[in-house]
C-alpha cells in the first residue's frame, strides 16, 4: 500500500470505519512508514482532542427575559402564520447548508493541502534514502533545464543561486500525487532544498506561505501558472530567502 493510498485511509481508520483487512494493510505500512506514522499520530491527538472537548452551551434562563425586556414596548404577540414558519424554515435551511457547504470546503481543502504536504515531504525523503537525488547532475542551469524538455507537461525554470549562498546540484523526475513532478535540487551547507514544480492548471499567482509539516519546512506558491513547494530542513529565515531569491530571479525580464 502506497503513501498516497495510507494517507487517505488514516481518518477512516480511527474512526473504525475499515474492515480488518484494510486494517492491518494500514497497520503494515505503518510500520515501516516514518511518515504515515507520524500523520497517524498527529490525527489521533486531533481526534481525541475533539472527542474530550464539550461543546455544548445551554443558554441562561434570563436570556429570554432579557430579548423579551429589549422588544419595542406594545407590541402583541401574534401567532405565526404557516407561510411565514415555512419561509423562515426555508431560508434557515439555505444559511444552515451555506454554512454546511463553508465548512466542507475548508474541511476538503485543508485534506487536499495534508495530502500535497505529505507527498512532497515523503518525495523528499526518498531522494535522501534512496541515493537518487538527481537524474541530472551538473551546476550548470543551461543543462538542468532542457534535460526536462519532452519528459513533462511543464518546462520549470532552473535558476543557479551558488553565488547567493543555494548551490544547484542538478535536477531529477518524481511524482507527486501520482503525477509526474520536476524537482530542482540545490545546497544548504549540509542540507538539501528539493524544489518541486507541477503546472497549476491556470491558477492565479499566490503568495509564498511557509509551513512546518513532520519537522521539515515547506515554503509553497503559484507563480506564472505554476506551483511550487521548496522543502528542507533548513530554518524558515534561509527557506524564505532562498524563495524570495530564486522568486526575483524569474520574474520577466530576468531570464530563467
Amino acid at each position: 500500500m502506497s503513501c498516497s493510498e495510507t494517507q487517505l485511509l488514516l481518518h477512516p481508520l480511527l474512526d473504525g470505519e475499515l474492515d480488518a483487512g484494510h486494517a492491518r494493510d494500514i497497520e503494515a505500512h505503518i510500520a515501516a512508514c516514518l511518515v504515515c506514522a507520524t500523520q497517524l499520530l498527529q490525527y489521533r491527538a486531533l481526534h481525541n482532542a475533539m472527542s474530550a472537548a464539550d461543546l455544548g452551551f445551554t443558554p441562561p434562563r434570563s436570556l429570554r427575559h432579557r430579548i423579551e425586556a429589549a422588544l419595542p414596548s406594545g407590541r402583541t404577540a401574534r401567532a405565526p402564520s404557516r407561510r411565514s414558519v415555512l419561509r423562515g424554515f426555508a431560508m434557515g435551511s439555505m444559511a444552515t447548508a451555506a454554512a454546511a457547504a463553508t465548512v466542507m470546503f475548508a474541511i476538503v481543502r485543508s485534506d487536499q493541502d495534508q495530502r500535497m504536504f505529505s507527498e512532497v515531504i515523503s518525495a523528499h525523503l526518498r531522494s535522501l534514502q534512496a541515493q537518487h537525488l538527481t537524474d541530472v547532475e551538473t551546476s550548470d542551469q543551461h543543462t538542468v533545464k532542457p534535460w526536462f524538455n519532452g519528459k513533462l507537461d511543464v518546462s520549470p525554470p532552473v535558476i543557479d543561486l551558488t553565488a547567493q549562498g543555494f548551490t544547484l546540484l542538478g535536477g531529477r523526475l518524481d511524482y507527486v500525487d501520482g503525477a509526474g513532478v520536476a524537482a530542482i535540487v540545490y545546497r544548504r551547507r549540509r542540507h538539501i532544498i528539493n524544489l518541486f514544480v507541477a503546472p497549476g492548471a491556470g491558477a492565479e499567482d499566490k503568495g509564498a506561505k511557509i509551513e512546518t509539516v513532520q519537522g521539515f519546512n515547506i515554503r509553497r506558491w503559484t507563480e506564472q501558472g505554476l506551483n511550487f513547494w521548496a522543502v528542507s530542513d533548513i530554518n524558515t529565515e534561509e527557506l524564505e530567502e532562498f524563495g524570495q531569491k530564486f522568486d526575483a530571479a524569474i520574474r520577466p525580464g530576468n531570464g530563467s
